[in-house]
């Protein structure tokens, strides 16, 4: 098997929520907090919802929080996303998913020295040397930094600056 990677080689899962939510409900200092919070979910196809993860200086904690709305996970999500805007609750998914919305500040983050951080996705292929003609047009497309060039020609110019993590 040949891994390529693709998009971003470090992301991270992201907590926010609408200011006025915030000023309404606290600011959680800690995941367990989030269990006394109106959370907005992602349910996978199978019906499973995965709890929310979150690590500090090597604590791992996870919570699986509940809310007013649950949606599809995918394409569904920018509903979550929406309702979080509009102050319903506190959304958690990738980091690049609510940077438009951290930058515009509609979002604040939320536990973000908790925010989990992973290695970016990859494709994987088997070495065949001979590869189906579309696979082939895709991982060249790949290899030449398309992805990462139709990613930076789509987004908007951001304000939102990440904090880094410390790689060591």
């Amino acid at each position: 098997m040949i891994a390529v990677p693709i998009g971003p080689r470090v992301q991270r899962f992201a907590a926010a929520a609408a200011p006025a939510y915030l000023d309404r409900r606290g600011r959680p200092e800690h995941p367990r907090d989030l269990l006394a919070h109106a959370c907005l979910r992602g349910r996978f196809t199978s019906g499973a919802m995965s709890p929310w993860e979150f690590e500090r200086d090597g604590e791992v904690v996870r919570v699986d929080p509940t809310g007013p709305l649950v949606v599809r996970a995918g394409a569904a999500m920018d509903l979550a996303v929406d309702a979080a805007v509009a102050g319903a609750g506190v959304v958690c998914l990738f980091e690049d998913w609510l940077a438009p919305h951290l930058a515009s500040g509609a979002l604040e983050p939320v536990l973000e020295p908790w925010w989990q951080s992973f290695p970016g996705p990859f494709l994987y292929y088997s070495g065949r040397r001979l590869l189906p003609a579309p696979l082939r047009a895709f991982v060249d497309f790949i290899k030449g930094g398309g992805v990462t060039r139709a990613l930076a020609e789509r987004a908007p110019p951001q304000a939102w600056e990440p904090r880094t993590t410390d790689a060591s």
